[in-house]
């Protein structure tokens, strides 16, 4: 998916885990196929995973990433009432393999990828109540880091005009540079909250039409309170979306921001991933529909 791609193998982390961590080496290692972007995954046996970065980085920078996601992993567990990954260990570079790495609690589900419950409103209230104790969450003084989505919109014009230029041929420009130049322009003026920050459908797990748990919590922490409600147009349809809305209790701006979080996210997705992950990719044009659609109704 990525140029400078590194080449992550069961051989590779079966080393590792010889050398670091012999206690699991006994242990069935097994790769996870996954639409994920920035890990491989691997099983070590049934209660814990092993996530790789599959990007290079310098290894100290790297590092720390890793302790700051485990600190906020287990920040989330304490506040979520749905199963979520607990941090179990961190791992060194070695075996070819030049990165650290981690380890995690496994949880059981299936990624949404794998499974439709956009149309179940008890799935909507699901996600309602994993989103609302994190909103309730303490930020504990801390703001916005300013780093990928979660600030201010408009902040993000230089990557929307990148987006836009790499997607002629393949979408409609001229209508999403339209609704891009109405997005960057909505107001803000409630306070961070803590945030999931990446609800799309390769990080919610679900049993049947109900959620079973969340993944990707590295990035727990405080962003607009509307960056959780890509959500609303990653995972549903029209009448559960409404549903998340009602039971969050969303005013008009702070959906229409939430809005503009997934027309942001969806729009750097379909170019990128178009001939490398096209799950990935299509799930970039099912938001954009669905987020056109709702602008198209409000006209």
């Amino acid at each position: 998916m990525h140029d400078e791609q590194l080449d992550v193998t069961t051989d590779t982390v079966a080393t590792l885990i010889r050398d670091q961590f012999p206690r699991w080496s006994d242990r069935a290692i097994r790769p996870v196929a996954s639409t994920g972007t920035v890990n491989a995954i691997f099983r070590l046996g049934n209660d814990l995973a092993a996530r790789l970065p599959l990007r290079p980085a310098e290894a100290a920078g790297a590092w720390d990433v890793l302790e700051r996601e485990a600190r906020a992993s287990a920040e989330l567990a304490r506040v979520s009432r749905f199963p979520v990954p607990e941090p179990v260990a961190l791992g060194q570079p070695g075996a070819g393999y030049p990165m650290p790495w981690s380890v995690q609690t496994w949880i059981p589900g299936t990624v949404v990828f794998d499974a439709d419950p956009s149309g179940s409103e008890a799935f909507a209230e699901d996600l309602a109540a994993f989103i609302a104790p994190l909103r309730k969450a303490d930020t504990r003084g801390r703001r916005f880091s300013g780093e990928g989505r979660g600030g201010v919109l408009a902040d993000h014009d230089d990557w929307m005009a990148r987006c836009l230029a790499e997607s002629e041929g393949l979408l409609d420009v001229p209508r999403l540079r339209r609704a891009w130049s109405r997005f960057r322009e909505l107001p803000r003026s409630d306070a961070d909250v803590m945030s999931h920050g990446d609800l799309i459908p390769g990080n919610v797990l679900v049993a049947g039409d109900r959620l079973a748990g969340v993944l990707d919590t590295g990035g727990f922490g405080p962003a607009d309170p509307a960056l959780d409600l890509v959500s609303a147009w990653h995972l549903l349809r029209r009448g559960p979306r409404d549903v998340l809305r009602r039971t969050l209790g969303c005013d008009d701006l702070q959906w229409e921001r939430g809005k503009a979080w997934a027309f942001h996210q969806a729009m750097g997705l379909v170019w990128y991933y178009v001939d490398s992950n096209p799950t990935m990719s299509e799930l970039g044009r099912r938001t954009l529909d669905r987020v056109l659609e709702s602008l198209e109704s409000q006209q």
